[in-house]
């Protein structure tokens, strides 16, 4: 049996975009760097690495959305944080960024990365942002950079 996977590392031309959510900055600012960390420590160059910053998590879909349109990339990292608060909306950010990236994903067939956090309380939040349980931007990274080179060697 053929095994067909990806490998974690780059060669230095590949041109990735993050899409972070300013909102919950403190949080998502910190995904950026483990991204930006888990970019630079694979093989990736600075300068083919760029930061979009959007308004919140909602609005990534739709910057995903422009930023693969433009062929411009080869992949995007997703990152944000949505924390449950005392109303319905945190259902409504988190279940509608989540089929936004899906579905803008699948129709460019290009590697993008989900690291955008939907948790239930700052605390869980600040864990998955570089304390106990890891970073999730640098996570999606590594997802994006196993995507790529799978992607490549599905090609051939």
């Amino acid at each position: 049996m053929n095994i067909v996977e990806g490998k974690l590392s780059l060669n230095g031309d590949e041109k990735v975009a993050i899409i972070n959510a300013r909102f919950n900055h403190i949080i998502t600012d910190r995904l950026v760097e483990g991204a930006r960390d888990a970019y630079l420590r694979h093989g990736g160059k600075d300068e083919n690495l760029d930061l979009v910053l959007v308004p919140g998590a909602f609005e990534i879909p739709m910057a995903l959305n422009r930023l693969l349109a433009c062929s411009k990339y080869d992949a995007v990292c997703c990152l944000g944080a949505v924390i449950r608060g005392s109303t319905p909306h945190f259902d409504y950010v988190s279940a509608e960024v989540t089929k936004g990236v899906a579905n803008v994903a699948l129709q460019f067939a290009k590697p993008v990365a989900f690291g955008v956090l939907t948790v239930d309380s700052i605390e869980q939040a600040i864990e998955r942002a570089g304390s106990k349980a890891g970073n999730k931007g640098f996570e999606a990274m590594v997802t994006v950079i196993e995507l790529l080179s799978l992607y490549s060697a599905l090609k051939n």
